[in-house]
């Protein structure tokens, strides 16, 4: 028996749905899409309120986010630990540098400066590469995996430092990628703003256009199998999940957000060389997913903005605690902190909070919405 005006009673409910389509909204609740509207605007307003040294960091901080997305699916999603990122963004800001490069330069370039180019093609191409990792990950896992992957980073680094040609060589490196976007530059100074704050707007929308493709395959028949593989590999095949193929599947598309990453993220500088993908590099974007949230898109770009800024927070530190120096040849200095507090961070949240800053805006969250009661 229907009772009448229950339908309409239980709308505006949170968590009650009242039909499929509200239920697998992206968006499903009233608060969420007024919390996101409000980050959006917010979020495109920024350059008229800041200077643009802070945009330009914060570029950098859109770009490290699409990276950190990428391993978090294969990390958080799909429980296949991955030491080897710093690669795959090399080869993503190698191949868009070298598309986009000047044909009579001293490096490889082929001249095609458009953007709808070789930012696809820096994502295909460092794809194709985690396909070839991939075998091994159906063979391996846990820390045979990682050390496999951690492989990846020497190999990568002792290669770029020898092919000049592509690379420019170890301490001289090449121009980044040029963003135009059919003959028209994208980061000019011009009358609609300058060079920074266009260049900020032009990284947030593309985390955005990643960040709303990872969280829709996250909840699609793909992230469901990650989810099974990374719960228990051995059970997930036993109802079916083809390991092989979806772990393929994670490798190829976590490589492919990295390459898009690495294309982008030295156009922001304009310079870079094979040493700018270290290990350290590699250990960075662990970090982020980690204190971000492992398997939570927002963690993931939360974590990132966070690590990208941390090194901004330290030299301010300096201001506050006298016997901190600037100089890297003095003790202590900001420097040795901020490789201190990447350690100690990842013990601390690893320890006390292993979801990470998304587990403490839950926290937050339900502490809310219980109030005044204690659960």
């Amino acid at each position: 028996m229907t009772i009448p005006g229950r339908r309409t009673r239980l709308r505006g409910r949170p968590e009650l749905h009242t039909s499929y389509a509200s239920e697998l909204a992206l968006f499903d609740t009233r608060a969420k899409r007024v919390a996101v509207a409000g980050l959006l605007v917010g979020a495109l307003a920024l350059p008229f309120l800041l200077t643009d040294e802070v945009l330009q960091l914060l570029a950098l901080c859109c770009v490290a986010a699409i990276g950190a997305i990428g391993l978090g699916l294969v990390t958080g999603y799909a429980g296949q630990v991955s030491l080897g990122h710093a690669f795959f963004l090399a080869v993503g800001a190698y191949t868009a540098a070298a598309i986009s490069g000047d044909p009579d330069g001293r490096v490889i370039g082929f001249g095609v400066t458009n953007i709808a180019v070789w930012l696809p093609a820096a994502g295909l191409v460092a794809g194709l590469a985690g396909v070839l990792v991939a075998p091994l990950a159906t063979r391996l896992r846990g820390l045979y995996l990682a050390i496999v992957t951690l492989g990846l980073v020497f190999i990568g680094q002792h290669v770029f430092s020898e092919w000049s040609a592509l690379t420019g060589g170890a301490g001289v490196g090449r121009p980044a990628a040029t963003l135009e976007f059919f003959g028209q530059p994208i980061a000019a100074t011009g009358p609609f703003g300058t060079r920074d704050q266009k260049l900020y707007w032009l990284m947030l929308l593309l985390l955005l256009g990643f960040a709303l493709a990872a969280a829709n395959l996250a909840r699609s028949k793909v992230g469901r199998a990650f989810t099974a593989i990374r719960d228990r590999d051995i059970a997930a095949g036993v109802i079916g999940v083809n390991l092989a193929r979806y772990k393929t599947i994670a490798f190829a598309v976590s490589s492919a957000y990295a390459g898009c990453a690495g294309a982008l993220l030295y156009t922001v500088t304009g310079f870079f060389d094979p040493g700018s993908f270290s290990l350290l590099l590699s250990v960075q974007y662990i970090a982020m997913v980690l204190i971000g949230g492992a398997g939570t898109i927002s963690g993931a770009i939360a974590g990132a903005f966070f690590i990208t800024l941390l090194p901004r927070f330290t030299r301010e530190l300096q201001a506050w605690v006298p016997f901190l120096s600037a100089q890297p040849n003095e003790v202590p200095n900001v420097f040795q902190v901020e490789t201190i507090l990447y350690g100690v961070l990842l013990v601390v949240f690893l320890i006390f909070e292993p979801r990470g800053l998304f587990g403490l805006w839950v926290r937050v969250r339900n502490y809310w919405k219980a109030w005044p009661f204690s659960y």
